[in-house]
């Protein structure tokens, strides 16, 4: 189970107090800043893409979508998003608790710019009634982030 997996990776560096289970689906952007009791903008959404058939996840703002113009700036490819049926076999996680932790190790990992905004964020923590309190800085620590990038616009 995906949350497990994400529960032993945050119990092994001192933080799994901060995984939130919740009876609330934190499913969508909008569903999760209801569970967790937040502003969209601070739920860190996951969004998975293949770029030269090599699996990759940007997480960003969840007020924010993909701006194609700039995705293809700095990926020299067109968006080409993971089938939902896929993604667990690409990511290691269920869509609706895709995060950046207990992931496949081949899956590049890249932190839009729209996160900056926030002091705290909530990405979802490996299923859909799920989500960790970090800070900006822990998310980059511990999600092993290639870069950061601007790739996004707002809704």
């Amino acid at each position: 189970m995906s949350l497990d997996k994400v529960k032993n990776f945050f119990k092994n560096i001192g933080l799994e107090d901060r995984i939130k289970v919740l009876d609330d689906s934190t499913a969508t952007v909008e569903l999760a800043a209801k569970a967790v009791g937040c502003e969209i903008k601070q739920i860190a959404k996951s969004m998975t893409f293949l770029v030269k058939e090599k699996p990759v996840m940007i997480v960003c703002a969840g007020n924010v979508k993909i701006n194609n113009s700039k995705y293809k700036s700095h990926f020299h490819e067109k968006a080409k998003m993971i089938p939902a049926s896929m993604i667990e076999e690409y990511i290691g996680h269920n869509m609706g608790g895709v995060c950046p932790f207990a992931i496949k190790n081949n899956v590049a990992v890249y932190l839009d710019e729209s996160l900056k905004a926030n002091e705290i964020v909530y990405p979802a923590a490996g299923n859909e009634h799920s989500a960790v309190k970090l800070t900006l800085n822990e998310l980059e620590q511990y999600s092993n982030a290639t870069m950061w990038v601007d790739v996004c616009k707002e809704i």
